[in-house]
């Protein structure tokens, strides 16, 4: 199914919310891709590595229960953001079995700039909407992630 050639913005309440949201992922996709060179993380790597930018000092096992990953596929992926000097791993004063992620300064540069490749993105799919709009569908869309995680 086509949402674009299929459904007209009368028939929008009829669409289901799952359409939506496959069609925005593949937009954001094919956005990133576009603009991601080949020597960049891999896009699936990239939410991981965002995250970091917001809650600097995690540990890998913090990271991997987030993500719902597990610790072993965790600790590969930052072992490549290691390799690229993004990351640190120190182990934690307060529990020697646990190492302490943190970017670097290239990983906070390199953050920012995927940031900004996102808030391009964002700025493409919402702007035919007003600032109220956007407001209301974030608040929206917040409500329908906290009740899904029920």
């Amino acid at each position: 199914m086509n949402i674009l050639r299929d459904f007209t913005e009368e028939m929008a309440d009829q669409i289901r919310i799952y359409h939506y949201v496959e069609e925005l992922v593949f937009s954001y996709r094919q956005f990133m891709t576009s603009h991601l060179k080949e020597e960049d993380i891999p896009l699936q790597e990239c939410p991981l590595f965002i995250r970091l930018r917001f809650y600097d000092n995690k540990t890998q096992r913090e990271l991997a229960n987030e993500f719902h990953f597990t610790e072993g596929y965790t600790a590969k992926v930052l072992r490549n953001f290691e390799e690229r000097n993004l990351i640190s791993r120190v182990e934690n004063p307060e529990n020697r079995r646990q190492k302490i992620v943190s970017l670097t300064d290239d990983g906070k540069e390199y953050a920012d700039y995927l940031i900004s490749l996102m808030d391009m993105w964002e700025h493409k799919v919402v702007s035919s909407q007003s600032n109220v709009e956007i407001k209301n569908l974030k608040t929206s869309l917040y409500r329908m992630v906290m009740q899904a995680q029920k």
